[in-house]
């Protein structure tokens, strides 16, 4: 019989600049945002695997440089509605590039029309899905910088936030006992912490060693099948 686990609880999403977490993995990004007026062309694109913290830190930009923030679905209609000089953050660019729109984005910002605009994707801009000629010179020319996986320091404090997001109490030694037996990847400890939690709530306990080994055997078991 499979072990039982607690229901599905959201965890409280904290995009505070003072709850980013700096590294060296996140390091050359966050210097680059940090020195938007600078941009060539005021464009720029941030980019990174899922859950390496480009919402966060695209949100931190975006609070400090006054710009409104649209998904790609909302994007096109957005752009018309942008107050004068407001930046412009659209996430998850790559998804489905809105080809007109991000065309005339880049152009606005080359005029000083829009003072900056943010790029989020999980591809460099050179893969981006697009077929409009003028729109893919401009995105081999585009700036963008990296956000990488992280190191076991960096790593080590993105779990202890994504156990205090969720309110879990974590004993001594749980994340090092974690760290040499995880994949390696924001988007992995996410999962991890989100399996963990719901595995202590059900057993009532606070997080353990214990807890912890047994959800990385399930989790295991389930990768087997």
């Amino acid at each position: 019989m499979k072990e039982q686990f607690a229901l599905d609880l959201p965890a409280r999403v904290d995009f505070r600049a003072s709850r980013f977490i700096d590294g060296a993995a996140n390091s050359d990004a966050r210097a680059a945002l940090f020195r938007w007026r600078d941009w060539p062309r005021g464009v720029m694109a941030l980019t990174g695997p899922e859950g390496s913290g480009k919402s966060h830190l695209a949100a931190i930009w975006a609070a400090e440089s006054g710009a409104q923030t649209f998904s790609v679905r909302d994007f096109a209609e957005g752009l018309d509605k942008l107050p004068p000089d407001t930046s412009l953050l659209v996430e998850d660019i790559d998804q489905a590039v809105p080809e007109q729109a991000l065309f005339h984005a880049i152009n606005r910002a080359a005029e000083h029309t829009l003072p900056a605009v943010l790029l989020t994707a999980r591809k460099p801009p050179v893969l981006w899905d697009v077929s409009l000629p003028d729109l893919v010179s401009r995105l081999r020319a585009m700036p963008h910088v990296v956000l990488h996986e992280p190191d076991d320091e960096l790593l080590t404090r993105v779990l202890e936030k994504l156990f205090a997001d969720r309110g879990s109490p974590v004993n001594a030694g749980v994340i090092e006992y974690l760290l040499p037996r995880m994949d390696r990847s924001v988007a992995a400890a996410r999962h991890l912490v989100e399996l963990i939690d719901k595995r202590a709530l059900v057993k009532k306990t606070p997080v353990t060693r214990s807890v912890a080994r047994d959800v990385l055997e399930m989790w295991g078991e389930e990768g087997s099948d």
